[in-house]
């Protein structure tokens, strides 16, 4: 087993919501505070962003082609190549809240959740986040449950990046037990996913928002993208947006 940095310093703010994208055997993900877009592919090396004036927390591509992308409180579709954007909807108005993560369930539907930017005591509804869900016909539903990334391999087992303490963990979800745990050189671990050819890479992603200058010392890398080799586990395809 190895840990690989492949983009080093990916990220300035907080490195987020990975996704593989097999029909290009391409690594998306952001940088939510700079409103970066990123697409990573392997057999190049190469790393392509597009940028954005406002947080984007999550891509995920479309059968139809392009990506839905949140831009702040909405939602959106994305054409790479011509760099067009089409709004589709907008949620939580009048709030400071923003869209944290996102992901399609097995029917193509898009689940994506909001959070707020700080704490208003005078009006703390305003700042409540929610998950929301994306029919394929476009159709925005509200549901008061939320949602936190992670990964799922073959085996059932569950991959937790977690936040602050540098490592990724594999859990047994139906006993509790940890079953592995790789260390990540980045204290800040946000998320994970698997891809490569075979899906037996696992992606890690990582933040150096408000790190001190004595954390990012010890952990130079921070922000940057890893890779995982040598798991002996597989993941499943990532779901697409169908709509």
């Amino acid at each position: 087993m190895s840990v690989e940095c492949v983009v080093k310093h990916a990220t300035e703010t907080i490195g987020e919501g990975p996704h593989w994208d097999d029909a290009t055997q391409t690594l998306l993900y952001v940088d939510i505070n700079s409103g970066d877009v990123h697409r990573y592919d392997p057999a190049t090396n190469k790393d392509e962003k597009l940028h954005f004036d406002n947080t984007v927390s999550l891509v995920v591509p479309c059968r139809k082609g392009g990506y839905i992308i949140s831009i702040g409180r909405t939602l959106a579709r994305l054409d790479w190549d011509t760099k067009k954007v089409t709004m589709l909807v907008e949620v939580d108005q009048g709030t400071n809240n923003r869209f944290n993560d996102g992901k399609c369930d097995p029917k193509g539907r898009l689940w994506a959740g909001t959070m707020g930017h700080e704490t208003a005591p005078a009006q703390p509804e305003l700042h409540k986040g929610h998950l929301f869900s994306l029919d394929l016909d476009g159709k925005l539903k509200t549901h008061l449950d939320k949602i936190n990334g992670m990964a799922i391999d073959t085996e059932g087992m569950i991959w937790v990046a977690c936040f602050g303490a540098g490592k990724v963990v594999r859990f047994n979800p139906n006993t509790g037990e940890e079953l592995r745990t790789i260390n990540i050189p980045g204290m800040r671990t946000t998320s994970c996913c698997f891809g490569g050819k075979n899906l037996d890479e696992l992606y890690v992603t990582c933040a150096k928002y408000h790190a001190s200058e004595e954390e990012l010392s010890k952990y130079p890398l921070s922000g940057s993208l890893f890779k995982v080799t040598g798991l002996g586990v597989k993941g499943f395809p990532a779901f697409v947006y169908e709509g």
